[in-house]
């Protein structure tokens, strides 16, 4: 399972209808993100609209494809891409990836298995 982080902009008047938003997604939109390969999915908001997302995935790419080709994503999409700062894609499209520099659990591996020989 491959580990993914990705920022976006909300723009700051949208904040509190984002939270209410994400405080009851449709259950057949959190269906289809389980269904289309979505795991270990969070978002996290700072007061200022910064918004990073983590999720694992198989593949990141081929999970986006498959919620693109749901009725629910559509209908998401459409509804969450006003809230977004210069966005001229569906949101679920915008992601700014962040490369991962660190992983707890990764580097202990390596450290143990070294240790061991």
């Amino acid at each position: 399972m491959n580990r993914y982080c990705f920022q976006l902009q909300v723009k700051p008047d949208h904040i509190e209808a984002y939270r209410v938003a994400h405080a009851a997604v449709w259950p057949e939109m959190l269906e289809a993100l389980a269904a289309t390969g979505w795991h270990n999915y969070s978002l996290f908001l700072r007061a200022d609209g910064l918004l990073i997302g983590y999720v694992e995935s198989d593949d990141l790419a081929a999970a986006q494809r498959a919620m693109a080709a749901t009725e629910v994503n559509a209908r998401w999409q459409a509804i969450m891409s006003d809230h977004f700062v210069d966005l001229d894609v569906p949101p679920d499209e915008g992601f700014i990836p962040l490369a991962e520099v660190f992983n707890l659990e990764d580097q202990l591996d390596v450290s143990r298995r070294q240790s061991s020989e």
